[in-house]
């Protein structure tokens, strides 16, 4: 098995979280595993993104030319590497900040989600990126929840584990749920 993805969004987002959860997750699970992030110079706002590789045999470069998915949580992601998703990959979008008409590939399985307020039912936006990767686990079923889940509790500190694990856990769900009921919605 090998399986690659490009997450990207803005800083604050929490794209460099799901990515090192997703790479954990994988560890957890037994595969090998790369995780390769890249921001810009700005805390919040500027543009992030990681590559993260999960493979059963030893992985020979962390860097992906042109990844099997994407997980695109802003506008500017979108723009930047939509063309770079192999033809028939995923591509899996936020379109709480990215209008579908703004995709101009036809080639590739599109996801689109509303994680902004998904996770707002929830009561924390911040949880979108969890949402959108709880959606791509579903979907694509590379990692068991379980793995995912567990490499959670090991990368949360314990001390935050009363105010985050719980809400978390929700946002990771909430996404399993949408992505099995849209999944069902589709002849």
């Amino acid at each position: 098995m090998y399986y690659d993805t490009l997450i990207a969004g803005f800083g604050g987002q929490g794209v460099l979280f799901i990515g090192n959860l997703l790479a954990h997750a994988a560890m957890v699970e037994g595969y090998h595993v790369t995780f390769m992030p890249s921001y810009g110079v700005e805390m919040r706002g500027g543009n992030a993104n990681c590559n993260v590789i999960v493979s059963s045999e030893e992985i020979g470069s962390p860097v992906i030319d042109n990844p099997c998915s994407a997980i695109f949580l802003n506008p500017l992601s979108l723009e930047r590497f939509q063309d770079i998703i192999s033809p028939k990959g995923l591509l899996l979008f936020n379109t709480s900040l990215i209008d579908p008409s703004l995709v101009s590939r036809k080639d590739v399985i599109m996801v689109p989600v509303p994680a902004n307020e998904l996770a707002s039912k929830l009561g924390n936006i911040q949880m979108a990126s969890l949402v959108a990767l709880g959606v791509f686990i579903e979907w694509t079923q590379i990692l068991k929840k379980e793995y995912l889940e567990e490499a959670m509790e090991e990368m949360i500190p314990p001390k935050l584990h009363e105010r985050y694990m719980d809400l978390n856990l929700s946002a990771l769900r909430e996404g399993y749920e949408f992505a099995r009921n849209v999944r069902s919605s589709i002849p």
